[in-house]
């Protein structure tokens, strides 16, 4: 009886584990057909995801495209603006999506990255089509030879696009860097508690009063540590030199889009005009300096120096736009000049306008090397609105919001050194109520037909906020232009004295002289007969 128990109880653990490895092999066989099968749920909810957001990025490219099609007009009557203007605008306001709030060094967050990267590269994806023909020679097998039209891409596309995706993707990986950081962030309008580790808060603030909006960064108590500063220092010198590239391509690329006949028929009829008596006298005298006339005028407000920047742009393109000659009002009656004096007469006064147009380039140059953030003139603007060259949108729009990232990054950077420059120095903290100050917030939406908001202006971003590294003229005066007219006139005296001072009119006394004050007006008399 006991054998036949123990039998049973052998027969019955054997099954027992036969019939549990059965299920292991069945459960090991079912999970490994799982996914082929059709009906494993997990896979069943990834494909649906996959699917789900398949379909979504979908519906946004066409909704892009569809905006690009209709022009910015969804009313469908024909009435938008061109391609080229479509493609800038939304451009623009991808990068004010994306980058529109860039108050702190942070990496972007997963999502922005992955909505640039795709949205961009559908914007940018026209240019692979943009191709130019050029001739070459085909080899057949029997030797012969055939010229042919091959297609290639554009010159400037090829140069110059993946150019720009090489400094998109280093500003990407600037931000990115930006991990375990050992400053923070504080937003204005708090209490800066006397021992938060950093001694100049109220200082600080007082850098940032008219972009109250941005959190101030704060450091450690007793500053950043040298490594953390030297990448700091590194990281702000790629940026800038990423700065400088973009503003390169975007220059070249506005200096190569044509200029608007509308431009032009608003332009004055003569250089006077255009840049009034003051500078007009004194860019048409025979002693010409532009730093000199620079020092002497108003530039304590970049307003004012855009102002006199489209000023000289515009006298630039009037002295050398062409002039027909005016038909004689009597053509019976014989005139006094011969055709050989008339033909001089016309070369001397192309010369003269060639000299006051190289004039007044080189003026322009040396105010935007004064203030290299100006924003865009008046003619940069009209180019962007009247383009028609996809190609060169393309570029433009993609430089200009590059600019914008690196500047942005550049003046981020800045604030924090100034921070830790001020932490290291002080030694007091002060403790203080920071309060938002109440002003208005100038803004710039895509100026021309473009539905949504954009914060990013379409001028160059490097034209907005600056910051004192950038500025090379921050401590000069203010109230520089308060004796332009007497300054001028004493510098153009002293030419109009070399030629007159036989007409000095001397006094009882010999030591004193005294001039007419219309001899200052008198200085560049040859110069000036052009432009009447």
């Amino acid at each position: 009886m006991e054998n036949k128990a123990e039998n049973e109880n052998r027969s019955s653990s054997e099954s027992s584990v036969w019939s549990g490895s059965r299920s292991d092999e069945s459960k090991e066989k079912d999970s490994s057909s799982s996914p082929s099968s059709p009906l494993g749920w997990p896979i069943r909810k990834a494909q649906k995801d996959d699917v789900k957001s398949n379909i979504s990025e979908l519906e946004m490219m066409k909704e892009r495209f569809s905006k690009l099609l209709l022009g910015e007009d969804m009313s469908g009557s024909g009435k938008g603006v061109c391609t080229s203007l479509a493609i800038s605008n939304a451009i623009t306001n991808l990068c004010a999506t994306i980058f529109g709030q860039l108050w702190r060094l942070e990496p972007l967050p997963q999502e922005k990255k992955s909505m640039w990267r795709r949205e961009i590269e559908w914007l940018v994806a026209v240019s692979d089509h943009i191709v130019e023909l050029k001739p070459s020679w085909q080899t057949f097998h029997d030797g012969s030879k055939l010229e042919v039209m091959t297609s290639r891409p554009r010159a400037d596309l090829f140069i110059n696009l993946p150019a720009l995706r090489k400094l998109d993707n280093m500003l990407i990986e600037i931000l990115d860097s930006f991990t375990s950081t050992e400053f923070w962030y504080v937003d204005q309008g708090i209490i800066a508690a006397e021992d938060d580790g950093s001694a100049s808060f109220r200082k600080a603030i007082q850098r940032q009063q008219d972009k109250w909006w941005l959190p101030v960064p704060r450091v450690p108590h007793g500053g950043l540590l040298e490594d953390t500063r030297k990448q700091l220092n590194h990281k702000r010198e790629c940026a800038s030199q990423i700065l400088k590239a973009a503003m390169s391509i975007n220059s070249i690329t506005l200096a190569e889009m044509e200029v608007p006949e509308s431009y032009l028929d608003a332009l004055p009829k003569n250089g006077r005009a255009c840049l009034g008596d003051v500078i007009y006298r004194y860019i048409t005298s025979e002693h010409f300096s532009s730093e000199c006339l620079l020092d002497c005028l108003d530039l304590s407000t970049e307003c004012v120096a855009l102002e006199i920047a489209n000023r000289v742009e515009a006298s630039i393109y009037v002295w050398r736009r062409r002039h027909h000659p005016r038909p004689p009002t009597n053509p019976n009656r014989s005139t006094a000049k011969s055709s050989w004096e008339m033909v001089k007469d016309l070369v001397v006064d192309g010369d003269k306008r060639e000299s006051l147009a190289e004039r007044a380039e080189n003026l322009l140059l040396c105010l935007k090397q004064r203030f290299p953030g100006l924003t865009q003139t008046t003619l940069d603007t009209c180019k962007i609105q009247y383009n028609k060259d996809v190609g060169k949108c393309i570029l433009e729009s993609y430089s200009r919001v590059l600019e914008s990232l690196a500047f942005n990054i550049v003046a981020r950077i800045d604030d924090l050194l100034h921070v830790d420059a001020l932490t290291r120095n002080s030694s007091v903290p002060t403790g203080k109520v920071i309060s938002h100050k109440k002003v208005s917030i100038p803004y710039s939406g895509t100026p021309y037909r473009t539905p949504n908001f954009s914060p990013v202006p379409l001028i160059s971003p490097v034209r907005g906020e600056r910051t004192p590294f950038l500025s090379a003229n921050s401590n000069k005066l203010t109230g520089r232009g308060f004796g332009v007219k007497r300054v001028l006139s004493n510098y153009l005296g002293c030419e109009a004295k070399t030629k007159n001072s036989g007409n000095a009119i001397s006094n009882k006394s010999s030591d004193q002289t005294i001039q007419s004050p219309e001899l200052y007006l008198q200085a560049g008399k040859g110069l000036r007969s052009i432009d009447r």
